[in-house]
């Protein structure tokens, strides 16, 4: 009986899978797989305009740069006369290298240094025990709610009382001290650390700068990417900084975005110009290339600290 069974199974096994050959669900399937791929067109022509619409500025803003003078703005993404050697004489034109190494300075002394402070910091919160802890962790996280407007005043005060307005040291010296935001973020991060790891290494004898440097920071280096970045981007972008404490000085002295509003002024036909804003596109394309290029080298580890800074032990 039971060779006659397992005799019987395959020919049980065929019929049916001639049945459900026959059988009427297959237009169903097919009609879903239309679907499908209608809806895979229809996301890629979504994904497309979306594309297409970021793009566009920057589009614009590299043909605007290649015209002449008086067809910048005429909103042609193809320009009607080439002029190549805008680019040239942007140089004799605007002190651009100065701006740009003054931007690249700030923006890595400021960046370098919000990002060594505020993990030290965040260090701290997250693996010592000590009174008060969570209370001053608070008091830090408070200080977020600040509108900045309301400490340009005291802030102003005390760089010119130190005799630093009219000088690059403003707009980076700040960051010495760490900053709340990047605080919280790498303190979340380092939560999400084994906590055996320090504790291994606090009973071999290492001590905590060593806890930090030699497990930490390895460990670490995403979220150090991702506050970098942030901060550097953050940096390179302060036009509100440097109107306050170098609108004063040489123009040599601008960075990029104090650079780029002064040009616009001079060009301006209001103030004497003669509209020659094809060399203001120039500078700001050109000075979109750090960022770029550094997002891209930092671009996985960016994402990397982006997706795992919120968890915690």
């Amino acid at each position: 009986m039971s060779a006659q069974a397992d005799a019987a199974e395959p020919r049980m096994s065929s019929a049916a899978l001639a049945a459900a050959a026959d059988s009427p669900v297959q237009p169903r399937e097919t009609r879903l797989s239309v679907w499908g791929w209608v809806g895979q067109v229809v996301r890629w022509v979504l994904l497309l305009a979306c594309t297409g619409l970021f793009l566009y500025p920057i589009v614009w803003l590299l043909a605007a740069s290649l015209k002449p003078r008086g067809e910048v703005f005429d909103n042609r993404l193809i320009p009607q006369t080439w002029q190549p050697e805008n680019y040239v004489e942007v140089f004799d034109q605007l002190p651009l290298l100065a701006w740009l190494g003054n931007s690249v300075l700030i923006a890595v002394l400021a960046a370098g240094f919000v990002t060594v402070s505020s993990s030290l910091v965040a260090f701290g919160f997250a693996y010592f025990r000590f009174p008060g802890r969570n209370v001053l962790f608070g008091v830090v996280l408070a200080t977020m709610m600040l509108p900045g407007a309301v400490t340009l005043v005291p802030q102003f005060l005390i760089w010119n009382q130190l005799g630093f307005v009219g000088t690059h040291v403003p707009l980076w010296g700040a960051n010495v001290f760490g900053s709340a935001f990047y605080i919280f973020l790498l303190r979340q991060f380092f939560l999400g650390l084994p906590r055996e790891l320090f504790e291994a290494a606090r009973i071999d004898g290492l001590s905590a700068w060593g806890q930090f440097w030699r497990i930490a920071f390895p460990l670490s280096v995403p979220s150090f990417v991702i506050v970098f970045l942030f901060e550097f981007q953050a940096s390179w972008n302060n036009l509100q900084g440097a109107l306050i404490y170098l609108n004063t000085g040489s123009a040599t002295g601008y960075t990029v975005p104090l650079g780029i509003a002064s040009a616009m002024t001079k060009y301006s036909p209001e103030s004497g110009g003669h509209g020659d804003y094809q060399y203001v596109m120039v500078a700001a394309l050109i000075v979109t290339l750090p960022m770029l290029i550094l997002f891209a080298f930092g671009q996985r580890s960016f994402i990397h600290g982006i997706a795992t800074s919120g968890r915690t032990g």
